[in-house]
């Protein structure tokens, strides 16, 4: 080990230190002046803001009960793009709701790029989505600007006939979004 440090020690001895490329020293005198090259990159950046839970009252099992919420999506790539993968809190992150020893009870997930949306595409559990663009211009939808897209998650009537009257179904839905 000893070795190859004072190798590494010798070569370093001979090899040129370099100077930064694009600065300049300044030179002896009543005044100096250098310059130097201030350079600054950033990673893609994502925000996602304005969830709310959601509470699914009255359902009757005669008819596919949805509920919707506006949200932002902030992302600073070029393109504005992000795509959204969403996760749920039932066995192998299926999208269910739990109660106790009950049978769970599935839902189903969409996301639209835009509030104005009836409908939306389509989320498969731990699959990232096609690409969405955002209309936020900053992070939290900040400075007057709306939400930029709207999530939609239905119970279907057929599955509101397999829960137990009176009993609390609950579930925990994770988005994460990704820059693109």
């Amino acid at each position: 080990m000893f070795r190859s440090f004072a190798a590494m020690a010798m070569l370093a001895a001979v090899l040129p230190v370099s100077p930064a490329q694009a600065a300049t020293q300044g030179s002896v005198g009543a005044t100096s002046t250098g310059t130097i090259t201030i350079n600054a990159t950033i990673a893609g950046l994502v925000q996602i803001s304005n969830l709310t839970d959601l509470t699914f009252s009255a359902l009757t099992g005669s008819a596919d009960a949805q509920q919707t919420e506006n949200v932002c999506v902030w992302s600073n790539t070029s393109s504005k793009s992000y795509t959204i993968r969403a996760t749920g809190s039932g066995t192998a992150s299926a999208f269910t709701l739990a109660s106790g020893t009950n049978a769970p009870v599935p839902y189903t997930v969409a996301w639209a790029n835009s509030t104005a949306a009836t409908t939306g595409t389509g989320l498969t559990t731990n699959v990232a989505s096609a690409a969405f663009t955002s209309a936020a211009v900053t992070p939290l939808c900040a400075a007057g600007a709306n939400p930029s897209a709207k999530l939609f998650v239905t119970i279907l009537a057929a599955d509101q006939n397999t829960m137990i009257a009176n009993a609390a179904y609950t579930g925990v839905l994770t988005l994460l979004v990704t820059p693109q």
